[in-house]
């Protein structure tokens, strides 16, 4: 060693601190971990939330696929009177009602001419591809209306 303290030859090596540890972590972590559960919890409710919630179109799905082809028209009726309420969908009938399907879940008018006229037929009347078309329309209604208010 020389009395020169620039000189490059008294440098001696670092002394390095010991490795961060992974447990535990720090509280910014903590408040993460907490937000990120929080979130999940949240997310948890609200999907039982709408799985409740959509507990009658389940149950009408099922209904449509073993219902009479003379009981179609009630089923759309009943699930829209579960979603719609009284006031709005009880009196309305004929075209206001093949609209109101339309507007709301996308029936075709078609499907709805064929539910409705097998509504007054003989629960024969309806058959083979007319009414695997006229139930696979009810089926997507039921699935796939509006919640909101038309």
């Amino acid at each position: 060693m020389t009395g020169d303290p620039a000189d490059l030859a008294n440098l001696r090596g670092l002394a390095l601190p010991p490795p961060v540890p992974w447990w535990p972590p720090r509280p910014g972590w903590w408040i993460v971990a907490a937000g990120l559960l929080a979130l999940a919890a949240l997310a948890a409710v609200r999907l039982v939330h709408r799985y409740r919630a959509n507990a009658y179109r389940r149950s009408a799905a099922r209904a449509a696929a073993t219902a009479a082809p003379n009981e179609l028209g009630g089923l759309l009726k009943r699930t829209a009177l579960v979603t719609y309420g009284r006031e709005g969908v009880a009196g309305i009938t004929g075209a206001e009602w093949a609209a109101f399907l339309e507007r709301t879940g996308g029936l075709p008018q078609a499907a709805g001419r064929i539910v409705a006229q097998a509504a007054l037929a003989p629960a024969a009347a309806l058959h083979g591809a007319d009414l695997a078309n006229a139930r696979a329309a009810v089926r997507r209604w039921i699935v796939r209306h509006k919640v909101s208010a038309p």
